[in-house]
């Protein structure tokens, strides 16, 4: 009596043979790897999926003024180059002169600008004169001598000067600055408490830490006018200035 296989029946016995194997192999990597396929992918789950808290802190503190920048110039016409030039330059050495008389060191005292220009008629293409200005920047440290400075430099030049510009600045920044940041770091960890006992999570260490911004303190614009009448009360105020971070925090 002869047996014979159908396709069929061969498939079906391949098919239950390479199911074995799998089973086997399953197992013996298991086995090998001390844990369960769930429970290892529940942890790269948990590692992936690390809480973090980012806040931004913010630090501004106050100080006083403690420098004067003063610029001023010059301006002359005569009927040509070589006079106008010789005049603003006489006026130039009494401002300075003026001022280093002052207390004010000559290495605080710079030439800023020079310009020479003709001067024109209507519908003229002859110059009728020449017109030269001379500009002078001068740092004042001793803002209790600053007015009186300023008011000397003006009389000195007479009404060939120019002022254009005064402004407080506040120069000494160093303490300031790390007392702004110590408190833009806690003003950040504040936050982030408060986020974290919101969330009923506990805050964990800090994973970094970016400046954002340091800002320092914009001159404070000084009226002009009051020098050119000989009262120059200076007032110095105060200025602030404001240090942010960004702080990253693990949960």
């Amino acid at each position: 009596m002869s047996i014979s296989n159908s396709p069929g029946y061969r498939s079906a016995a391949i098919g239950v043979a390479a199911a074995a194997l799998l089973v086997g192999a399953f197992g013996l990597g298991a086995s090998r790897s001390g844990g369960t396929p769930a429970a290892d992918a529940a942890v790269t789950a948990g590692s992936a999926q690390a809480g973090r808290i980012t806040v931004t802190g913010n630090g501004t503190v106050t100080g006083v003024p403690n420098q004067l920048s003063l610029s001023l110039g010059v301006q002359v016409s005569s009927y040509s180059v070589s006079s106008a030039l010789s005049q603003a330059n006489q006026a130039v050495r009494q401002v300075t002169s003026a001022l280093t008389s002052r207390g004010v060191p000559p290495a605080d005292i710079q030439t800023s600008d020079l310009n020479i220009q003709p001067n024109y008629s209507d519908n003229s293409a002859v110059p009728t004169g020449y017109a030269v200005s001379e500009s002078l920047t001068a740092t004042l440290d001793d803002l209790g001598a600053a007015g009186s400075q300023i008011s000397a430099a003006v009389k000195a030049g007479g009404n060939a000067v120019t002022v254009s510009g005064v402004a407080l600045n506040l120069t000494d920044t160093g303490s300031l600055m790390a007392a702004a940041r110590a408190r833009a770091v806690a003003d950040a960890h504040a936050q982030a408490r408060q986020f974290a006992a919101a969330l009923g999570e506990r805050l964990g260490p800090v994973i970094s830490v970016t400046p954002v911004t340091q800002q320092t303190p914009l001159p404070e614009a000084f009226n002009a006018a009051e020098a050119k009448s000989g009262s120059v009360p200076v007032s110095p105020g105060t200025q602030q200035l404001t240090v942010s971070i960004t702080v990253v925090y693990a949960v």
